[in-house]
């Protein structure tokens, strides 16, 4: 350790008279001395994170030439000039572009006719100049093929701007809709907008509106409008562009209503009445809507009902429901249907023709890996694109005849750097919870690494909201690998990788599995020898960082150390506070803290707070001061209780990116800088810097 970094004092926030704040529920009495620091607007808390930053770049002042040398082969592994393959839609085909030094895509399109010339439709950097953060949502043409409206956001919260260029001179039209959540669909009249706006509080989607070009924003007509506080609304097209479906859903229920894409200003038609528990997303070919649905169907099932009289009364089952299978997604085309499962914990995809009851399974051949479909705008085809990844293996889209059953290599994302995947190896293995479920676990390391007890583990989970932490590929992870770290994700419960029993048991009063489970999986790869068990990290964002926050106050010391990157981790305090985002709608996800059985549970693990006078590991917080999900005070009041508390002399850093959101900076290269500083914090925690 330098001496500049043994002299730097710990940043300490003034503690205000009447700042501090007493929570008083069921009986209790909560004093939180750190809540004042939730005023974004209070120059106290600007300062106080500026030297939150300063004291952590200190401390690490002396990892700098290992973040620059991390960073920098973090980039020569993207390539400077990239684009995506081509998918066609109405008559062109659209693609994007990377290009040698620029931080953002361009997009493109060409007419499907022969030597039809590229045109651009949006050159992101020329947007971008000037800007710190600047991010593009969603992009959609009208159907005439001449209006392009695109979305900007760029502070990092979420907000975006809906702006509008007209495709046949090149002009961006002076109208922009202000506010919005970035989702759009377009009618087919070539004239009307519908977007989705949110609650400029709770940020909740609760409002669709419909915007006709060449008015003012302003007169916009709201279309719908969700009241109830535990639900969000969204908007988007069928694939066949028939109709514009308005969805409500929470995380148990689910409802949609339609109008026909041809007559925007028409009535709106519910499809299924909101039932609480029911789960259900919907499709459209032909004369029928095509649904998936839990209803009678813990894991899903597809069912079909006429578009002219869709209620539930007329449902007909295609694809039934299966104990060990869960159906996740459907795509519709002329002659067949495509159904993406999980089984086992790896995803699969299904073929049926349309004729006959006849289907077929994409053969995909590696031991861990994920599969999920690609870019398929259009019905009238053959051919079916997925996108295949698995640790080893860098990102590929593949094309499916789905007539003739072969499959095409379409793309590979080159990875430069001297990257051989030959020199990896990953494999899926099974740890044992506490209670005797099987946990699947994958891990990938370099060639020639053994399970000796001598490696340095980084292990990563999630475990929420029923999402799937998938066996993927990711270039940066490989400046760890190559200098001797194992990766290991734990597919814990409180995902789906194993149906919806996984989650379920992974949730509300069974959330402690989750965390449990992480911990045996812990266990397990330093019992099987695979981690030294003084060199073991965590890892994990988001919910995943309560998570981290969880199981170092558990299990503090079985982890070397541990970085949290926009972590949720005050979880009463959230909870308790329907005027935060995100709170009301996912009282289903975390339970009802003014319900005394979810109070006193969710108090029980609060990594918040659950801080108690023990030693603890090294620990690296990341957080985003425009934060939408996981507002920037949580993990600056963790940390700060962290260093009230513990009884060591391991550093607890906080970095918090004053310029960006929940997602960190954009751009493909700078936002590496961040990879970058986490890796060289792991490595040096390690004794590999």
């Amino acid at each position: 350790m330098n001496q500049a970094t043994e002299t730097l004092p710990i940043p300490a926030p003034p503690r205000p008279d009447k700042r501090s704040h007493r929570l008083e529920i069921h009986d209790s009495v909560r004093a939180d001395d750190y809540y004042w620091l939730r005023d974004r607007d209070d120059p106290a808390v600007i300062a106080h994170l500026h030297a939150e930053n300063a004291y952590t770049k200190e401390k690490l002042r002396h990892t700098e030439d290992l973040q620059q040398t991390i960073f920098d082969e973090i980039v020569a592994r993207i390539p400077q000039q990239d684009q995506s393959v081509p998918w066609r839609l109405n008559g062109y085909w659209y693609h994007h572009r990377f290009e040698t030094g620029r931080e953002y895509p361009v997009h493109l399109r060409r007419l499907d006719l022969p030597d039809a010339p590229e045109q651009v439709m949006l050159d992101v950097n020329v947007l971008a100049a000037g800007h710190e953060y600047y991010s593009v949502g969603a992009l959609a043409v009208s159907s005439g093929n001449d209006t392009l409206a695109f979305a900007v956001d760029t502070v990092g919260r979420r907000f975006y701007e809906i702006r509008f260029r007209n495709l046949e001179t090149g002009e961006f039209l002076d109208e922009v809709i202000p506010a919005t959540t970035g989702n759009i669909a377009w009618a087919t009249d070539n004239r009307s907008l519908f977007y989705s706006r949110q609650n400029p509080d709770t940020l909740r989607w609760d409002r669709i509106y419909r915007h006709t070009l060449g008015t003012d924003a302003a007169e916009d007509l709201l279309v719908y409008e969700e009241t109830d506080e535990t639900f969000s609304t969204f908007v988007f097209t069928t694939r066949s562009r028939s109709f514009i479906v308005i969805g409500s859903s929470q995380t148990l229920t689910d409802e949609y209503r339609y109008l026909d894409a041809s007559n925007p200003t028409g009535p709106l038609r519910i499809l299924e009445p909101r039932d609480r528990g029911h789960e259900y997303s919907v499709e459209h070919f032909g004369d029928h809507f095509y649904i998936r649905t839990n209803w009678d169907a813990r894991n899903f099932r597809v069912m079909k009902a006429p578009v002219a009289a869709p209620g539930r009364e007329n449902w007909v089952e295609v694809i039934p429901h299966r104990d060990e299978t869960l159906v996740e997604d459907i795509e519709v085309f002329r002659d067949h249907l495509v159904i993406a499962e999980r089984t086992a914990g790896l995803t699969r995809l299904r073929v049926r023709r349309w004729e006959g009851d006849q289907d077929h399974e994409i053969e995909l051949d590696e031991p861990a890996y994920v599969a999920f479909l690609g870019e398929n705008p259009e019905l009238d085809t053959e051919n079916l694109r997925f996108n295949y990844s698995s640790m080893t293996t860098p990102w590929s889209v593949y094309e499916w005849d789905m007539n003739a059953r072969t499959k095409t290599l379409l793309k590979r994302d080159e990875v430069g750097g001297g990257f051989d995947c030959n020199r990896y190896a990953t494999e899926r293995l099974w740890a044992t919870a506490r209670d005797g479920t099987r946990i699947p676990v994958s891990i990938l390391y370099r060639e020639g690494v053994e399970p000796d007890g001598t490696n340095p583990l980084l292990l990563y989970g999630y475990g929420s909201y029923g999402l799937s932490m998938d066996p993927d590929f990711a270039s940066p992870r490989l400046s760890l690998v190559d200098r001797g770290f194992v990766y290991a994700i734990a597919h814990i419960r409180g995902g789906q990788e194993l149906g919806r029993e996984w989650y379920e048991s992974g949730k509300l009063l069974s959330k402690k599995n989750t965390f449990t489970d992480f911990i045996d999986v812990a266990e397990f790869l330093v019992a099987e020898r695979w981690a030294d068990p003084e060199r073991l990290f965590a890892f994990g964002g988001s919910a995943g960082g309560l998570l981290v926050g969880a199981v170092v106050n558990m299990r503090p010391d079985l982890w070397k150390g541990a970085v949290a990157s926009v972590p949720f981790v005050d979880v009463v305090t959230t909870m308790l506070d329907p005027s935060i985002p995100l709170t009301t709608g996912e009282y289903d996800e975390w339970g009802n803290p003014n319900e005394r059985a979810f109070f006193d549970y969710i108090l029980s693990y609060s990594p918040y707070d659950n801080v108690r006078p023990q030693d603890y590991p090294a620990m690296l917080v990341m957080s985003g001061l425009h934060d939408s999900q996981v507002q920037f005070w949580e993990p600056t009041k963790w940390v700060l209780r962290l260093r009230d508390l513990k009884t060591d002399e391991n550093d607890v850093l906080l970095h918090t990116n004053m310029e960006a959101g929940h997602s960190g900076t954009t751009g493909r290269f700078r936002r590496h800088r961040e990879t970058a500083l986490m890796y060289a914090f792991l490595l040096d925690q390690a004794g590999l810097a």
